[in-house]
């Protein structure tokens, strides 16, 4: 067995909540403090969805790997606040892209606003994230958090163009699942490292993890939409498929399923239709395509962890390492 699995098995979460409760408290203060804006509507809408609930992983993988680098400064805590706000104001344009009504179990701003209004306070996030990230005064961070936020936004027209299409290959697939939520932790990983001053190979290994981590994150909730409990997933089971997303359950179980299914699956893609899908579900199960999804998912949090032998021990590596496990262990 090696290093990272022995040590990831002895990290808890609650573990984890008491070595971040700190850092998070100040993470969500400047949270708080720049959400601030003279225009209610910014207000409401933005703190709707900020002050959630959500999981905060993005912002404390920042603080994370920071502290794994050695870093004992403030300006973590206002670049893992930038990550929130670029992760917020991504949710935001995708519950209006996707016609989502849930998030988080809540309804989404879009339902509550309107289009309009989520779409132009996911704007104003991008903005004040960009405000406060040049605080860092670092090229290197800018750069970092400039391309990141453009490969999102490729990313967010990728899966619009994969959208009710039943021959999405499971590299384009791949390539979505990177650019629009992989990306994002790589760089908040790679973001700790920069802060830290650690040298060439340690960033490209937490910029791996961040990358290997986010995959096996999206990996799951792709495979959640199909096995997890409504009420604790926080939104509709079978979301995906109403919105007509080829996911890698739904590819795998169209490659491998019997002629019947193929032509199930294939035309509640092409239609948007969750009519069918207990039928979808079943064919999901009987041609593995779940245990497929749940096993990438877990080679790829393998991938992270090994990356993270690259550091010194810590507790805050520990913390890294258990992320990897709680990231395709979770049941929402």
């Amino acid at each position: 067995m090696s290093e990272a699995a022995l040590t990831s098995a002895a990290f808890t979460l609650d573990d984890l909540r008491d070595l971040t409760a700190g850092d998070m408290t100040r993470v969500n203060q400047v949270i708080t403090d720049n959400l601030a804006s003279d225009v209610v509507l910014i207000n409401q809408l933005s703190q709707h969805i900020i002050l959630s609930g959500g999981k905060r992983l993005r912002p404390m993988l920042v603080m994370l790997s920071a502290r794994a680098c050695g870093y004992h400064g403030e300006q973590d805590a206002l670049l893992a606040a930038v990550i929130e706000f670029i992760h917020t104001a991504t949710l935001l344009h995708d519950d209006v892209v996707d016609d989502s009504d849930m998030r988080r179990g809540k309804q989404t701003a879009s339902t509550i606003w309107g289009n309009e209004a989520a779409v132009l306070v996911g704007d104003y996030l991008y903005s004040r994230a960009f405000q406060m990230m040049v605080r860092a005064d670092s090229m290197a961070i800018m750069e970092l958090l400039a391309d990141t936020t453009n490969t999102i936004a490729q990313g967010e027209v990728m899966q619009l163009l994969n959208i009710n299409d039943a021959d999405t290959s499971e590299a384009r697939y791949h390539d979505v699942i990177y650019a629009k939520t992989a990306c994002l932790f790589e760089a908040a990983a790679q973001l700790g490292g920069l802060l830290g001053g650690v040298d060439a190979n340690r960033l490209k290994a937490l910029q791996h993890y961040g990358r290997h981590l986010g995959i096996a994150f999206q990996l799951i909730d792709d495979a959640l939409d199909y096995a997890a409990d409504v009420d604790a997933l926080g939104k509709n089971v079978g979301d995906d498929l109403a919105e007509g997303k080829p996911t890698l359950p739904l590819i795998h179980a169209l490659e491998r399923g019997n002629e019947k299914q193929k032509t199930l699956i294939r035309n509640a893609i092409e239609q948007g239709s969750a009519a069918d899908f207990d039928a979808i579900n079943q064919a999901i199960v009987d041609t593995g395509a779940l245990d497929y999804t749940l096993q990438q998912a877990r080679d790829n949090a393998d991938d992270a962890k090994q990356q993270l032998l690259q550091l010194p021990e810590s507790d805050y590596r520990d913390a890294l390492l258990f992320l990897a496990d709680y990231a395709v262990e979770r049941s929402y």
